[in-house]
């Protein structure tokens, strides 16, 4: 098993090199060995189950009391006790600190998300699959075969996501999150004239759609706020207070935004307003700042990132004026800021590694 990009050197443990030279040749062999076994074992213990739930009856394939529900919900609870497993085991033996709260709080997001994008993923899928095959039921053999492999691969992916967790991962993680959450939330919505408002309107009455909607900007912060942490360890600059400043105003946003979907609009608008100016205040001030806080990172990359604030810019003032709608200035907003994390992770990394490279070299 190698160190992951997540699991930056500590001063009280050894560095990720260090690490992968104590670990045996054949971790990653093992580590798909492992991956193979959650997935066998997740299909036999949930065709199990599935087998005292339908009793051997044929089932529709979505829906209530369908397969395609059964294998939705077993899925996300294989995915996030998977994920568990999967950080316990990376933690046993590539690290040796303490671990404090926020790694706790970390390794419970990056589950919840897995359990949520199996749960949604699998959902849609029946949907879908019930389109195509109208009028159509499951047999009873195939529930059991198609709960277990669902299981399965939920299992065996998240295992797999949770032992090779980088930082590259998290952001796509991050991202099928989001898209799935809010997705799941615009297609559920008891108002139907909900984008006629604004995003935030999803999270505002008190069915499933806004605990979903509220509960997936909630985890998304957490998510930012671990990127916001890890992403910056290391990133070479010559400004002494850099590195800092970046990492404080990705946790702004990370923390404003779980605080979007923690005071919901229409029970604390002042509040919610707030915190989601001030989300993208300290975007805005960061992508302005970068230059001067980071000052390797490539310039085609700041210019990109002055780009998405002016086009945020834009679409705000055609709001003002009446051409655009506020979801429509809040989605692609969104779409832009959480392009250039992504964006800023990979162009973090990359300083990361030509320091590397410059210092072995020398």
């Amino acid at each position: 098993m190698t160190q992951t990009s997540l699991d930056r050197p500590h001063p009280d443990r050894p560095s990720p090199r260090t690490t992968a030279r104590l670990l045996d040749a054949s971790s990653e062999r093992s580590l798909e060995s492992l991956a193979l076994g959650v997935g066998a074992g997740a299909f036999v213990v949930v065709a199990l189950v599935a087998l005292i739930a339908f009793g051997l009856q044929a089932a529709p394939i979505s829906g209530p009391g369908s397969v395609g529900q059964f294998a939705a919900i077993a899925s996300a609870v294989v995915a996030f006790l998977a994920v568990i497993g999967g950080r316990i085991l990376v933690r046993r033996h590539g690290e040796q600190h303490r671990l404090g709260v926020l790694d706790y709080i970390d390794g419970a997001a990056l589950a919840f998300a897995h359990a949520v994008i199996a749960l949604l993923g699998w959902t849609l899928l029946a949907v879908i699959l019930e389109q195509a095959f109208i009028g159509a039921e499951v047999f009873a053999v195939s529930v059991l075969v198609l709960s277990g492999a669902t299981a399965a691969m939920s299992g065996y992916l998240a295992f797999y996501s949770a032992t090779h967790m980088d930082l590259q991962l998290l952001a796509v993680v991050l991202a099928v999150f989001l898209v799935f959450g809010v997705l799941a939330s615009m297609l559920t919505a008891s108002d139907p004239d909900w984008w006629k408002d604004n995003l935030s309107a999803l999270g505002m009455s008190s069915n499933v759609s806004a605990f979903a909607f509220n509960i997936t900007i909630i985890v998304a912060g957490f998510l930012v706020t671990t990127l916001a942490r890890y992403s910056t360890r290391g990133i070479p600059t010559t400004n002494p207070k850099g590195v800092g400043r970046v990492r404080v105003s990705l946790i702004v946003v990370g923390v404003f935004l779980a605080m979007v979907g923690v005071f919901p609009v229409d029970r604390f608008f002042a509040l919610h307003t707030g915190v989601a100016s001030g989300m993208v205040v300290a975007f805005g001030v960061l992508v302005i700042a970068l230059p001067r806080w980071i000052t390797g990172m490539p310039r085609p990359f700041i210019l990109l990132g002055w780009l998405f604030l002016a086009v945020t810019l834009v679409l705000a003032v055609f709001f003002f004026i009446g051409y655009y709608t506020l979801t429509a200035v809040e989605l692609v907003a969104g779409i832009l800021v959480f392009t250039w994390i992504v964006l800023f992770i990979r162009n973090a990394a990359a300083l990361q590694q030509d320091e590397d490279r410059a210092t072995s070299a020398g």
